[in-house]
């Protein structure tokens, strides 16, 4: 692109391409470039993704990205050159942001991050987007913390690879792209970053901390009130818990996203401390992954102290009926498995009594159990759920992982999918008022 087509203070760069003549040891490079140029030429890709970043476009925006800029006000020092950047423009309005990029096993670096701030501030520039192979629970919650405890005003987002893959995949398999020719590049920019030699990876293995503290559980060990075990295991923990969030969205093909209370969406340093007590006190960690129209909320629960992953699901009991077996039936009719040997119903039950719990089997054979020991009561939920004891797997960081990823979409797809929420009966009129409405005169026509 010529230099006077340029944004104003970019002195370098040209317009995104789909093809970029780069060398071929340059992946991140090419990678970029062409996910950027599509940004450009997919209106429903870069409207979706700029979208997460709170840039709505709408008509009258025009979308331009470019790739290996320089800028007029930028420091020598250290030899940055960012990697792209994307203008906005609207009216005589425009919004740019700029773009850093890694792949395969590289990661972001805080120091970097920090440098990009103060060349997008010295240039009027709006904020700074990363993208990598790290996972964040939004683009707002940055996966280094210390970019998130910056006391810079450039507001940094960040966007995973897979997040892009993902963000493609719903596009596609949603038919949201009208355009033909559109639809066609955003299906070949699918190919390209499902291949291996994009760079582009899902979140595989936990850290080497999740060793060394199952085997302080294991041991009857106490986690300290500060450990950087503890708090590496948890910025694992919602890596991978994106990722699981991803990979249903990929398998259901709707936006699955992680369910969070409300104190920690815009608190990430609360959910970690939340988390980290709850590390401590119960060796537990837990997420909530909300599916678009299913029945309930899909609970994740690894128990570092059995070593076992649960994944279920809460559903209100039916009120029109009264009684526990009744309910349960209601229930297990929903249910068209029973060939998973550690499927459960745990049965809520009112006031303090313990909840029960039995396998899915043994209640479809003999649905009476359910009441033993609490004949004087009626159960007002049931949680359904798969408890996997993984064994020493669990304890290994691939193929914890491997193994987590294998339960969810199962428990889902075989059991949650098919669930049904109780929704109380719509109103009936009263007999007295039935009675009045038959003897009432007949209006004659025309009123």
């Amino acid at each position: 692109m010529k230099s006077t087509e340029l944004p104003e203070n970019v002195i370098q760069g040209e317009q995104a391409r789909l093809f970029p003549v780069l060398a071929t040891t340059s992946k991140e490079g090419r990678t970029t470039a062409i996910v950027l140029a599509c940004l450009t030429f997919v209106n429903e890709f870069g409207a979706k993704l700029l979208g997460g970043v709170g840039q709505r476009l709408g008509t009258r925006a025009k979308l331009t990205t470019y790739t290996e800029v320089v800028f007029k006000n930028q420091s020598a020092k250290g030899g940055d050159r960012p990697d792209g950047l994307i203008v906005v423009t609207v009216g005589s309005r425009q919004w740019k942001a700029l773009v850093e990029a890694k792949v395969g096993t590289a990661e972001l670096q805080a120091d970097q991050i920090e440098r990009y701030r103060a060349i997008a501030k010295d240039n009027n520039l709006d904020c700074v987007i990363t993208i990598s192979n790290q996972f964040a629970t939004s683009p707002e919650a940055h996966p280094l913390d210390e970019v998130r405890k910056s006391r810079s005003r450039i507001p940094v987002y960040h966007w995973s690879w897979m997040h892009v893959l993902t963000t493609a995949d719903l596009l596609l398999s949603t038919g949201e792209v009208s355009d033909p020719d559109q639809r066609f590049l955003l299906n070949e920019l699918h190919r390209f970053l499902s291949h291996e030699s994009a760079g582009v990876r899902g979140f595989d293995r936990m850290p080497k901390e999740w060793s060394d503290l199952n085997k302080l559980i294991s041991n009857a060990g106490v986690i300290p009130a500060k450990s950087v075990e503890a708090n590496a295991v948890i910025d694992a923990w919602h890596q991978e818990t994106r990722d699981l969030s991803l990979i249903l969205s990929r398998k259901t093909g709707t936006t699955v996203s992680e369910k969070l209370p409300r104190k920690h969406q815009g608190d990430p340093a609360q959910r970690q401390k939340d988390e980290y007590a709850e590390l401590k006190e119960a060796n537990k960690l837990q997420s909530v992954l909300a599916v678009p129209d299913a029945a309930a909320p899909v609970e994740i629960v690894a128990d570092l102290r059995i070593k076992a992953v649960s994944v279920g699901m809460t559903l209100r009991a039916p009120e029109d009926k009264k009684t526990t077996k009744a309910r349960l039936n209601w229930l297990l009719r929903q249910i068209k498995t029973d060939q998973i040997e550690d499927l459960y119903i745990r049965l809520l039950w009112p006031g303090k009594s313990e909840p029960t719990q039995h396998l899915v089997s043994d209640l479809k054979e003999s649905p009476e159990i359910c009441e033993e020991g609490k004949q004087h009561l009626v159960a007002h939920g049931f949680h359904v759920f798969i408890s996997r004891s993984l064994g020493a797997r669990f304890t290994q960081q691939q193929n914890f992982i491997v193994d987590l990823e294998a339960i969810v979409p199962d428990f889902y797809g075989r059991v949650g999918a098919d669930l049904k929420a109780w929704q109380r009966p719509a109103p009936r009129l009263r007999q007295d008022n039935l009675d009045e409405v038959d003897e009432a005169e007949p209006v004659p026509d025309g009123g």
